[in-house]
This record gives structure tokens, C-alpha cells and sequence, in this order.
């Protein structure tokens, strides 16, 4: 199992730090949502195995009122932040979360990445799918934040867009989603 590191403070300096350790991609909707902002990073792995799992929080307007957070995570099968994230004891999304028809369908270069809506009760909205052959997930809090997913049409890795993308990014306050969920265990 991946150590989890600290939540990075947010800046261009903590965008650098997480592209050049991630051995998976750092998913960002692009161009982000109307009113939203990057809120925190978070990534499990060492120094030797760079990230093997990364987490980027946003918040901004939730279409149904209100303020919302979304995470987006890319991991290695295993790791378990999106789990984490989602509420679930297990690594991943659970036996048979993709035997139904696609939920939803987001664009990466030009491919769309398929996702299932994952049970995740009420408190939160989570879709998961596979992408890059690592787990991709999206998860909203509060779960009604979720129907941001039909405006979202297309993600970036970060690491390609180290000098772009990357130094346009919004930055809010930091994320208390993120900060309670993947709060160490007393």
C-alpha cells in the first residue's frame, strides 16, 4: 500500500512538485466549470515510486445551489484515495460497479473515458471508470453536486501542460472535503 502525503498547499510551486512525482495522470476538467477553483492536491506514494495515485479538489457553484466539491482522482488499482474519498472500506469501486450501460462519458485526447455512477449514499456523488490503465474517479460532495458531470466534457492530464494549462489555474481556498476525508485515522 502507497503512503499518503500531506494535502500540498496550493500554487504553481505544488502543481510542479505533483506533476513531476505522478506516475499517473493529474485529471483537471478543462476549461474548468463557470466559478469553480482548484481547492487542494493529494497523492499516495514514496520517493522511490514517485505518486502512484493523485487527487486534484476543486470547488465552485453547484448547478442545483449551493457550493460544491468535486475530486478527481487517477491511482494505481489498489491505492485506494478514490475509495477513500467515495466512503467505501475496499480499494476500489467493488465487483460489478460497470456491468450495467455507461453512466457518463468524459473526453481525454481526443478518447472518451467511460464512467459508472457508483453507489456512494447520500452524502456524495461518485462515478469511476479505467483510463490510461489506472482508476479514475469523480466524486462530488454534496451528492447533488454530481450533476455537474453533464456540463463536463473533456479532462487534461497536467503533466502535459506543465507551462500552460497549469499556470492558468484558479486557486480557492483550501479544500475541507478533501482535508476531512483523507484525514489520518486517529
Amino acid at each position: 500500500m502507497a503512503p499518503l502525503r500531506p494535502i500540498r498547499p496550493l500554487g504553481e510551486a505544488s502543481v510542479d512538485l505533483i506533476v513531476k512525482s505522478a506516475q499517473v495522470p493529474v485529471w483537471v476538467p478543462w476549461p474548468l466549470p463557470a466559478g469553480w477553483v482548484v481547492t487542494g492536491f493529494a497523492e499516495a506514494g514514496d520517493e522511490r515510486s514517485g505518486a502512484l495515485g493523485a487527487v486534484v479538489a476543486l470547488s465552485g457553484p453547484a448547478p442545483l445551489g449551493g457550493v460544491g466539491e468535486m475530486a478527481i482522482v487517477a491511482e494505481d488499482p489498489g491505492i485506494g484515495l478514490g475509495a477513500r474519498l467515495a466512503g467505501f472500506d475496499g480499494p476500489d469501486p467493488g465487483d460489478g460497479f460497470d456491468d450495467g450501460p455507461v453512466d457518463s462519458k468524459i473526453r481525454h485526447d481526443g478518447h472518451e473515458i467511460a464512467l459508472w455512477s457508483v453507489d456512494a449514499g447520500k452524502q456524495r456523488a461518485v462515478y469511476a471508470g479505467e483510463a490510461n490503465s489506472c482508476w479514475m474517479w469523480m466524486v462530488f460532495k454534496p451528492a447533488d453536486a454530481g450533476v455537474l458531470m453533464c456540463d463536463l466534457k473533456t479532462v487534461i492530464d497536467l503533466r502535459d501542460h506543465r507551462n500552460g494549462v497549469a499556470r492558468q489555474l484558479p486557486f480557492g481556498a483550501p479544500s475541507p472535503f478533501l482535508a476531512s476525508a483523507l484525514r489520518p485515522a486517529d
